[in-house]
């Protein structure tokens, strides 16, 4: 095996006091919904927002005089790109960072922050990927891989010594995979330490490379995941044997399970996950059987999301949850009829965002009109309540979004 148990020691004295030795806490809440003992490492928690800052250090520690003088380039969707900006700034190296052109505005603009050039090229990391091989030969710079490179590897190691050393009877390890650096690294010193645990790897279903390429299946990905810092179409070669010899398995989750996965943690544990950090939760909520009663880590691998991209979440999982509905009703054409309806929902305080009133564009009766609704309710016992109140008033109406409709 390229990378040992004795490098991953190593790599933690060397990074020690550099990165931070980030919580790993018992979730009550997320225990109780699960069934299983649930314990959360925060990665998310580390100054670039992620577990790069581990092996990014590792590697440009490693690195001679005389290379740390010429500089070092990488390719990164983001948070790779962060920590080698961050440390290569703090160390006097320079780098320069090379992102696909969709790599979302806030890593982008955070890695600028740290002092790095920044090249925006290609639709995806495997095209930055090609770019930057061509790059640093070129400049004749270092190239710092994300995920296949030993010193790399060893670095996100030190994340398993950290989990072990606080809660040393673990059960399993739910992983985030994209190219596999994390989980390999994190694989080799769990299983040193406690040979039985149990390491399972999670991808996003819309790219399961690493999935594809342990059952030796040709690899096929997809366009986009919320996931985006996992969206990896080629696994690493260093990282494929380890993961092959050490992990049971490698867990495939929708994007739905991403998203409220991501809600949940914001709303139960106050702490902002990016996609790719959120996997190891939708698993574990995909599949609550087979974890029940074991004591399970999940790697809250990063926290570089996207504010629009957030904010669309706790929109549709409002939607989801019936915290925010739309109501369209039938109205007759009349004067008062809107105030109606309006202090019929005031009396059960459902709260109107917004009001769609018109009359053209309908195929209801010409004496008629359709109003649409946008109500913030207190979930699902409530919107019942604001039903039964609007069927007792006679109103003929629905939830387009709802599974029970509702008429007079």
């Amino acid at each position: 095996m390229t990378v040992t148990f004795q490098d991953i020691q190593d790599a933690a004295k060397l990074i020690e006091g550099s990165v931070v030795r980030t919580p790993c806490t018992h979730s009550r809440t997320l225990s109780e919904i699960t069934g299983a003992q649930v314990l959360l490492k925060f990665e998310n928690h580390q100054f670039t927002g992620s577990f790069k800052d581990r092996g990014a250090l590792a590697k440009l520690l490693s690195l001679d005089p005389i290379q740390q003088k010429q500089g070092v380039v990488a390719m990164s969707a983001g948070n790779h790109a962060q920590a080698v900006a961050y440390h290569s700034q703090r160390l006097g190296i320079p780098a320069t960072i090379v992102m696909p052109r969709l790599t979302p505005n806030v890593k982008v603009e955070q890695t600028r922050n740290f002092g790095a050039d920044v090249i925006l090229h290609g639709t995806d990391l495997e095209e930055a990927g090609v770019f930057t091989q061509a790059f640093a030969q070129k400049k004749g710079l270092h190239l710092l891989h994300p995920y296949d490179d030993e010193k790399v590897i060893a670095g996100q190691g030190t994340i398993s010594l950290e989990i072990l050393d606080t809660y040393p009877a673990l059960d399993v390890l739910l992983v985030p995979v994209g190219g596999g650096g994390l989980i390999a690294g994190c694989a080799i010193a769990a299983k040193a330490i406690r040979p039985d645990i149990h390491i399972i790897g999670v991808e996003a279903a819309r790219f399961p490379a690493m999935h594809q390429a342990l059952n030796d299946v040709p690899l096929q990905c997809g366009a986009m995941t919320i996931a985006d810092g996992i969206a990896v179409k080629q696994p690493g070669r260093l990282t494929v044997p380890i993961i092959r010899a050490l992990a049971q398995e490698i867990m495939l989750v929708d994007e739905a399970a991403i998203e409220d996965s991501v809600r949940l943690l914001l709303e139960v544990e106050k702490t902002v996950v990016e996609g790719a950090g959120a996997v190891g939760l939708a698993a574990l909520l995909t599949e609550p059987e087979r974890f029940r009663g074991r004591k399970v880590a999940l790697i809250l691998s990063g926290g570089n999301i996207d504010l629009v991209v957030l904010s669309a979440i706790i929109q549709r999982g409002l939607v989801r949850s019936g915290r925010l509905v739309r109501l369209r009703a039938e109205l007759p054409d009349r004067p008062g009829a809107l105030g109606e309806i309006t202090r019929v929902l005031g009396d059960v305080d459902a709260n109107i965002v917004e009001i769609v009133h018109q009359r053209s564009f309908t195929n209801l009766p010409l004496k008629s009109a359709e109003v649409e609704f946008i109500l913030q309710t207190r979930g699902t016992r409530h919107l019942r309540e604001i039903e039964e109140a609007l069927r007792a008033a006679k109103f003929t109406f629905f939830f387009p979004d709802q599974t029970q409709h509702a008429t007079s």
